[in-house]
């Protein structure tokens, strides 16, 4: 198998199907992230609003308002090894004007929103384009309730279009991941099939995100069902795991 990233997680909110309210707290969440490195991440995504079926939709201020505390003490000591999960232009702004260009963006609903394109772009950041039903614009929640995709070309599309419009703003092609959005909008089979997204791309950074994710089944929390899951997309290709259980992942890899 090729070598792979794994990417930690850690959510400041109250309300994550995981691991909701273990993180809220800015000390708690710090705690956590350093742990996360210490496990063997090579990158911490840190985001303040919950994306799941149940969640409350925040504003771009409530979202700073929690991110700012955690992402001020992680900075510098951590610099270019986190990302922020985001699809508020206004976080990134906050976040370029106190870090620099220091940071990857993940913005979950597919960069559907012109405005967090372009200050990608002006800013010069590295993004993480995670597919969301173009259908949607930024409306999680009404993909989640429809969950009706099933058609791995039209994520292939969406995204490679999402891709060619940051490349024709400026943004160098080595500086986009793109990942196919496991979970947002989409059937349990095509779930299962998009560990395999990046076999398709095969000469762009792919991360995958299935962590814990309900189309593993009952036994979803336990750590097994997890590897297997990320067996499956580094077989295929995947550049990135974005996983909650970092210490399992990194040291399973390790020794592929």
């Amino acid at each position: 198998m090729a070598e792979v990233k794994i990417v930690g997680i850690v959510n400041v909110t109250p309300d994550s199907f995981s691991d909701g309210g273990l993180y809220e707290h800015a000390e708690a969440a710090v705690r956590h992230a350093v742990q996360l490195f210490s496990d063997g991440a090579d990158l911490v995504d840190v985001g303040a609003e919950s994306t799941n079926p149940r969640s409350t939709v925040i504003v771009a201020a409530e979202e700073w308002q929690r991110l700012e505390p955690v992402l001020t003490q992680l900075f510098p000591r951590y610099n270019d090894k986190i990302s922020i999960d985001t699809y508020h232009p206004e976080t990134v702004e906050h976040a370029y004007e106190k870090f620099g260009a220091h940071f990857i963006v993940n913005d979950v609903t597919g960069m559907n929103n012109p405005a967090m394109r372009e200050v990608v772009a002006r800013c010069g950041l590295r993004c993480i384009v995670s597919h969301l039903p173009a259908q949607y614009g930024a409306d999680i929640q009404a993909a989640h309730k429809a969950a009706t995709m099933d058609d791995e070309q039209t994520v292939l599309r969406e995204l490679l279009k999402r891709r060619t419009q940051l490349i024709d703003l400026g943004v160098p092609a080595d500086y986009i991941i793109l990942d196919p959005g496991i979970g947002f909008g989409k059937t349990m089979a095509l779930n299962q099939k998009l560990l395999q997204f990046a076999q398709l791309v095969p000469d762009i950074d792919v991360m995958i995100g299935y962590s814990r994710k309900r189309f593993l089944g009952e036994h979803r929390f336990e750590v097994q069902p997890n590897l297997v899951a990320g067996d499956t997309a580094v077989r295929a290709g995947a550049a990135y795991l974005r996983v909650h259980d970092v210490r399992a992942h990194a040291e399973h890899f390790a020794h592929q």
